[in-house]
């Protein structure tokens, strides 16, 4: 009898393996941008992070999607959502982790950074369950504006235990407005004692299953911010969506019939209230995508290493090199410039933070999905299945660039800062003059970009390429850290590639002499 399904030449399971450890430029910009305090924390996350059993909860969690049950068997309303027990512990090692808090319950310099270490690794195991830590996170702030409300939730937002902590959750999107909040049609009505009774349906609400939410709703004085319970009788869930990723979230519609609700700030400054939510959410979108990209990589170069292809590894094959060092310098320069706004946060650098988050928003969110797409590709057929967990990252990517505005809503806020605000554009062209005299491409790229910045953000149309000003800058951006902070053979090959022949294409990078190093350099 012949033996037909003896394996050879696959690649070994990567699980369980160390994704910190592993991970040099992510232990370089902790480091470096005054994290250096967490560091041991991270690792010990990373153990969790890239443990079997993490894997395994995660991918139970994404195949026992969630389930609605909007009545009981006598007909009552309950709006009950089933989430499988794997979510929970994924929830559990979050929140354990501070992930949805830290910054704001420990009071020391490089909390956003050691944070984004934390949550970067987390985005590595499922996206999903990053979206109730991430709008909590952003929450928080928000909510110390209204002593009365924070003294209430204050002490639940802020704790570590999974027992004892609350998640607060934002809806703000109506089906007739999208990105568009002016388009609110929700109402507010007050209802004594500083509180409102609140009456609409939003479209979108990220997630269901969370203590509180953050929402928007207009009062006789204009749109106004609110916090709402979700216990409220009056809170409803219609249904809940069918997405294309992070199958493991709720996302839901939802409707409010007089809910009440404690207003947040004051009546009328609704979206420069929800404003501040929203730039840290669009931060930690930022972080999930570098996260999605660093896994993706992680992947690809472990096959590589393994599978063999006439006569030696795909590792050894100049092309296959090629792509995978490309894809390397796309993440280290991901990295990097996440972990630049970290610091930028810890520092209360707001205006350089809001305009870098809105360009790395706009440039990372977009790459996510291709640098993935091309990881995928490495494993062949073998990355197409299920299995390898490159499906599911890819049906992930697109989301963050989506999350929080989309690539136009992203391009004409960094236009919106940088016209309204001269002196938060010439900090950011101060920023990127700290990588000048490396390398003389990058210093003819920023002169090209300071006189089309200086000369065109006024006229008439500039609406019309923002999309390419917002491009430019955010890899101006990158190419300045890179070579700042990266290896010289790496920063070179991101200059070359990016600001000389602009390839958006991964594989062409023209230095063979350094494929190799940037490789074991992405992945020892």
């Amino acid at each position: 009898m012949y033996g037909t399904h003896e394996v050879t030449n696959q690649s070994p399971p990567l699980y369980p393996f160390q994704p910190f450890d592993s991970d040099i430029p992510l232990q370089e910009a902790i480091t470096r941008e005054k994290g250096d305090w967490g560091m041991e924390r991270c690792r010990k996350f990373g153990t969790i992070a890239g443990s079997i059993e993490t894997l395994e909860h995660a991918e139970r969690a994404e195949k026992n999607e969630p389930v609605l049950h909007t009545h009981d068997r006598f007909g009552r309303r309950i709006d009950r959502i089933d989430l499988d027990p794997s979510w929970n512990w994924l929830l559990r090692k979050g929140i354990e982790a501070g992930l949805h808090a830290l910054p704001w319950s420990m009071d020391i310099p490089g909390s956003h950074v050691v944070r984004g270490g934390l949550a970067y690794l987390w985005s590595q195991v499922n996206i999903g369950v990053m979206t109730p830590l991430a709008t909590t996170h952003s929450a928080i702030p928000l909510m110390k504006s209204n002593q009365k409300v924070f003294n209430k939730w204050g002490q639940r937002l802020l704790s570590h235990s999974y027992d004892q902590a609350v998640l607060a959750g934002i809806t703000t999107t109506e089906k007739q407005g999208g990105a568009d909040l002016r388009k609110i049609s929700t109402i507010a009505k007050p209802a004594g004692e500083g509180e409102y009774e609140i009456t609409g349906h939003k479209w979108f609400c990220s997630y269901p299953s969370c203590d509180i939410f953050i929402t928007l709703a207009r009062t006789p004085n204009g749109l106004s911010c609110f916090l709402i319970e979700s216990n409220d009788d009056g809170f409803t869930i219609q249904r809940l969506k069918e997405k294309m990723g992070t199958r493991s979230l709720p996302s839901a519609e939802v409707e409010f019939y007089g809910v009440r609700g404690s207003l947040i700030g004051n009546e009328g400054e609704g979206l420069k209230m929800i404003m501040r939510m929203i730039n840290l959410g669009r931060f930690d979108c930022v972080l999930a995508s570098a996260g999605l990209m660093r896994i993706a990589l992680t992947q690809a170069i472990h096959h590589a290493r393994h599978r063999k292809a006439f006569g030696s590894s795909l590792l050894e094959k100049p092309l296959m090199q090629n792509v995978l060092a490309d894809l390397a310098i796309e993440s280290e320069a991901a990295t990097t410039a996440v972990f630049r706004i970290a610091r930028a946060l810890d520092e209360n650098d707001s205006d350089f933070a809001r305009l870098a988050t809105a360009l790395m928003k706009y440039w990372i969110c977009k790459r996510t999905p291709v640098h993935v797409n091309e990881c995928m590709e490495c494993l062949g057929g073998n990355g197409y299945v299920e299995e390898s967990i490159l499906p599911r990252l890819y049906r992930d990517a697109p989301l963050n660039a989506i999350w929080e505005g989309p690539g136009n809503i992203a391009a004409l806020d960094v236009l919106r800062i940088i016209t309204k605000r001269k002196e938060v554009l010439e900090r950011f062209i101060d920023e990127c003059e700290y990588g000048k005299g490396e390398n003389p491409l990058f210093d003819d790229h920023l002169d090209k970009l300071k006189n089309l910045l200086f000369t065109s953000i006024s006229e008439e149309g500039v609406e019309y390429f923002s999309r390419r000003l917002t491009g430019s800058m955010a890899v101006t951006f990158q190419a300045s850290l890179l070579l700042r902070y990266a290896p010289s053979f790496v920063a070179d090959a991101f200059c070359e590639n990016r600001l000389l022949h602009h390839s958006l294409l991964f594989g062409q990078l023209a230095n063979k002499g350094v494929l190799e190093k940037i490789v074991e350099r992405a992945m020892p």
